[in-house]
């Protein structure tokens, strides 16, 4: 029995049965299905190459080693971690550079007004290594996280402001961050085929340089309950962090990770899966598996970069599969929201929606080029459900 049969045979014995996002504290749900998109099928590619539905639109914002347009800023290779950042009456969209330092790896930004226009770009961030996703505060920094062998949490300050490195967030493999204004802590994933899910408590909410690095602690199985347990050596040295707790859940390549009501979601590559973790009653489940859709194929593969609208829906972004964004609805449902054509060797990264909900930006970090020189970074505006 191969994983697909397997998987499928264990849900089916559960008896799980689709249920809201919503419904998933009180049972526990077979993952999204197929079904048609909330906004319809894809039409044909514009004049960018990408396949959108019908009444939305795309523009490039920015390519690697060019001139942002509007400015004297030449934008880093290899976009990828992104989030928007709002600025008085209108706001920054921050960008990560997966490449290493001698290669210009930290982060960038870039200033619009009101009505979307560019008004400015600039570093944040320079001199780290493969800063690949990371997430923003309540208070409006960014988190640029080092996806390398103990790489660190740098803070960065869109508004303005020196990057601090944030030690006491732990040393590993990072990959994104998500604050839960609620429970006043850091979600963090970890890139490993063997790789933790972690909570930074801080001493002091809004100050990231003191604190406690927990871990996930929960069973072999893909649902059940969850207990967090501190890792005694942040610093991974000479023992990784991962290795610290016994009873630590290993997950396969964390990737994208997003909070919201309650609930914090995040990606593993390695086997396709989107978890779903429910902060009031400390349970999880699978929100997406690839080796459970059915009828018909599984859209999203490669699962990475993740966020949320402002209506509930969930966009996560492929690291290769087809080049898509897909949509997760609240009603259990997966889609594809859009296809990029003729950027196969690269990989879809940052997307994140301004607060008003109809702009949604995002990168490819490789291009049409395949090479980290030929990032491009975009804005698709539209009706979005708010």
């Amino acid at each position: 029995m191969d994983r697909r049969q397997l998987l499928r045979a264990t849900m089916a014995g559960a008896g799980g049965l689709a249920l809201p996002f919503t419904a998933w504290s009180a049972a526990y749900a077979a993952p999204a299905q197929n079904a048609t998109g909330p906004y319809g099928a894809l039409q044909a590619a514009d004049a960018n190459g990408i396949q959108l539905p019908a009444g939305f639109t795309s523009k490039v914002i920015a390519r690697s080693r060019q001139v942002v347009p509007g400015t004297s800023y030449t934008w880093h290779d290899a976009p990828d971690g992104g989030a928007v950042i709002p600025n008085g009456t209108g706001w920054i969209y921050v960008s990560n550079s997966e490449v290493s330092s001698s290669a210009g790896g930290g982060a960038s930004r870039i200033l619009f007004d009101a009505s979307g226009n560019i008004t400015g770009a600039s570093r944040i961030l320079s001199g780290t290594n493969q800063n690949c996703a990371g997430g923003k505060t309540p208070w409006n920094t960014w988190l640029s996280c080092e996806e390398i062998t103990l790489g660190r949490v740098w803070e960065t300050y869109p508004l303005g402001g020196t990057a601090v490195v944030r030690p006491a967030m732990g040393r590993f493999k990072h990959e994104a961050a998500a604050a839960d204004p609620v429970r006043k802590v850091i979600y963090l994933t970890e890139d490993e085929t063997n790789g933790r899910f972690y909570r930074f408590v801080p001493t002091t909410w809004g100050n990231l340089s003191a604190g406690t690095l927990q871990v996930f602690v929960a069973g072999t199985g893909t649902s059940g309950s969850f207990t967090w347990q501190n890792v005694p050596d942040p610093d991974g040295s000479p023992t990784q962090t991962r290795s610290q707790v016994s009873g630590s859940k290993s997950f396969n390549g964390g990737e994208g990770c997003h909070y919201a009501n309650d609930t914090v979601w995040f990606t593993t590559k390695g086997d396709n899966r989107v978890w779903q973790v429910n902060l009031l009653t400390s349970t999880f489940e699978l929100a997406y598996d690839d080796s459970l859709v059915s009828p018909g194929t599984a859209p999203l593969t490669g699962v990475d970069n993740v966020t949320g609208s402002s209506f509930g829906d969930l966009y996560v972004a492929e690291d290769g599969g087809n080049m898509e964004i897909n949509l997760i609805t609240p009603d259990d449902k997966i889609s594809v929201f859009l296809r990029v054509s003729g950027q196969s060797s690269s990989e879809l990264t940052g997307p994140a929606f301004t607060a008003a909900g109809n702009r949604l930006y995002f990168s490819s970090q490789r291009g049409t080029s395949g090479a980290s020189s030929g990032g491009i970074t975009y804005c698709i505006t539209g009706p979005f459900r708010t």
